[in-house]
């Protein structure tokens, strides 16, 4: 009768023990959806056009068909998914212009990452192409380790990997090149 008493006992404590264990799971599970977040943009914008100004001159004007902020993530970013097209204004009223599949710039950086059929005109006629152009707003300059193709309409093209640019292209530094160069008369 004794061993019934201790075999029903250990019976009983093994069906609570199992029971206990599967409501904690399902219990847990509901923990971690709590404390689970998202990756989300806490803002939204379609059909950008953004004007940087400086002493009440616009520097840049970009235009994007979409634009989500990433404003509350540890490391804040704003992202244009849908590319950009980006005008450049040099002090003597002259423009550049940078278009790309995609862009991004994470905050306190001032570089803006584009990416995908990167294309740079001037209107001089200076035409440079790339899969990925930084841009540092601050120095006004332009750098890449990917392959590109720079043309001058003057001067003919360089190919090569990795080049650093002023944004009126006024200094260039090449890396890897390989050039075509046309005789000025």
């Amino acid at each position: 009768m004794k061993i019934n008493k201790i075999n029903s006992l250990k019976t009983s404590v093994i069906a609570f023990a199992v029971a206990l264990v599967f409501s904690c799971e399902s219990n847990f599970k509901q923990i971690q959806q709590i404390n689970f977040s998202e990756f989300m943009s806490t803002g939204i914008a379609d059909t950008v056009n953004l004007k940087y100004t400086d002493s009440g001159k616009v520097k840049a004007i970009l235009i994007s068909p979409k634009m989500l902020d990433y404003g509350t993530v540890k490391y804040p970013f704003t992202e244009f998914p849908d590319g950009i097209d980006l005008t450049l204004f040099e002090a003597d009223g002259k423009k550049s212009f940078v278009r790309s599949d995609y862009a991004i710039t994470f905050k306190g950086t001032e570089i803006i990452d584009l990416r995908g059929n990167v294309k740079m005109t001037t209107q001089e006629g200076q035409f440079m192409e790339t899969e990925q152009l930084f841009y540092d707003q601050k120095n006004e300059w332009f750098f890449t380790e990917k392959k590109f193709k720079f043309t001058d309409p003057i001067k003919g093209y360089t190919t090569g990997e990795g080049i650093d640019f002023s944004k009126d292209f006024q200094r260039i530094n090449f890396q890897k090149v390989y050039s075509e160069i046309n005789e000025v008369e």
